[in-house]
């Protein structure tokens, strides 16, 4: 099997060493891209006739997810491919070849487990970490935002409704223990990141993660909108509605009481910047 630190010195000789600070994360909220959101995109990555961005559509089931982001992207002058990259080969050097020369990483929306399952702990999860780390920006939408963050939400809630009748509706109270979370790719270990967040309604699930989680930021990034974070720890709102971030760290937290008091709360529009 090929060496692991071959892989990741091409990886740092490669179009991807844009940066010597690593690269840039773009995180979007799910729904709709916008041409100018997706540009940017494109942008971080190198730029029209630059940019070489590889598309991971594993948390989609649709066999076609893969083929419509690599037509998205080739339309706004970056080369793109995609590729299906199974727990069974991710250790592999044939899956590590689809990492050389990138200058970008794209993750589609669907299951953010699927993702995970397929490439946490792997070859594959280490090469794109030192891919990001040498410069290559990573990208990604709904289940794809998820799984940027070290600590990931699943979905999934532990007790939904709480102690009244359940509904349809998820996330009915804030309460410590009820967000099941699992480890993410960690691209971004400051935060954990919620997606869809106002279309929704998914304050409950981030001041319950707040409980949890009184070290990290919560980030809530709506739809068709995108947090973006620049190797300089920047964090810049684009698109077309609104990030909101909860700052658990100088409160008061009592998980057990499911009680937090002086927490901070931010909510940026675009262009907006703040700064962890």
């Amino acid at each position: 099997m090929r060496n692991l630190a071959v892989v990741i010195l091409a990886l740092a000789c490669s179009p991807a060493a844009l940066s010597a600070q690593g690269g840039s994360l773009f995180i979007v909220g799910g729904g709709p891209r916008p041409a100018e959101l997706m540009g940017r995109f494109v942008e971080l990555a190198g730029g029209p006739g630059k940019a070489v961005i590889l598309v991971l559509p594993m948390a989609s089931a649709d066999s076609t997810a893969g083929p419509s982001l690599v037509r998205e992207l080739q339309a706004l002058g970056a080369t793109a491919r995609f590729a299906i990259v199974r727990r069974e080969e991710a250790d592999s050097p044939a899956a590590l070849r689809h990492l050389e020369g990138i200058t970008g990483i794209w993750f589609n929306g669907g299951a953010q487990t699927r993702l995970t399952a397929a490439l946490g702990g792997t070859r594959f999860e280490q090469g794109m970490l030192a891919a990001h780390r040498s410069g290559a920006v990573i990208g990604g939408t709904s289940a794809g935002a998820a799984v940027m963050s070290a600590v990931m939400i699943t979905g999934d809630e532990k007790r939904p409704g709480g102690d009244r009748p359940v509904t349809s509706d998820n996330w009915l109270t804030i309460e410590a223990d009820n967000v099941v979370t699992t480890r993410g790719f960690g691209f971004l270990t400051n935060a954990v990141v919620d997606q869809h967040f106002l279309r929704r309604k998914r304050y409950g699930r981030l001041l319950s993660l707040a409980l949890d989680h009184p070290t990290l930021l919560g980030v809530g990034i709506d739809e068709g909108t995108a947090l973006e974070v620049g190797p300089d720890g920047r964090w810049t709102v684009r698109g077309m509605s609104t990030v909101l971030i909860v700052d658990p760290r100088p409160a008061q937290t009592h998980a057990a009481a499911g009680t937090m008091r002086g927490a901070a709360l931010h909510v940026l529009r675009a262009g907006e910047v703040f700064v962890p």
